[in-house]
């Protein structure tokens, strides 16, 4: 976790738009898709947790709060953009016990690792949450709804 003073969704799309730039010169032609994550709470910008204290300490200090997930997707082709998007959702996390956090630590499985947060909504991560607004695949980290619509637009996939 980090305070970065900065605009955090500029960085999500700067972070998003450099995974594509060290892809597309390797695939010339292709459409290469990117995307990345940055959970904000009060200012406080956080990395994936490393091991279980790492999740602990997470969970620690997002619980009662509600944090935003900015997720960013580009797509590039010949190192050129053409189409991006940066999409927020808010989640509101529970007051959780110490008791809830280590049980759903040890539960939870390596995958949290993986997760800026954390968690995964899509599994025990649920119930973590008394409120999430947003959409879904922005919470997941790509925002496929307005990604799929761009690749229906330029012919990749049928209408």
């Amino acid at each position: 976790m980090w305070d970065r003073g900065a605009d955090v969704e500029a960085a999500a799309r700067e972070l998003a738009r450099a995974k594509a730039d060290e892809i597309s010169p390797r695939h010339p032609g292709a459409f290469v898709v990117a995307a990345d994550q940055i959970l904000e709470c009060e200012g406080v910008w956080f990395e994936k947790p490393s091991g279980r204290e790492g999740v602990l300490n997470h969970l620690e200090r997002l619980r009662g709060h509600t944090h935003r997930l900015v997720t960013a997707s580009c797509v590039v082709t010949d190192s050129q953009p053409v189409w991006e998007v940066v999409d927020t959702a808010a989640l509101s996390m529970r007051a959780l016990s110490d008791d809830f956090i280590a049980a759903y630590a040890r539960d939870a499985g390596p995958e949290i690792l993986e997760s800026v947060g954390a968690y995964r909504i899509e599994a025990l991560g649920a119930q973590l949450f008394s409120r999430i607004d947003g959409d879904y695949f922005t919470v997941l980290g790509l925002p496929l709804l307005p990604l799929l619509e761009f690749m229906r637009e330029a012919g990749v996939i049928n209408r």
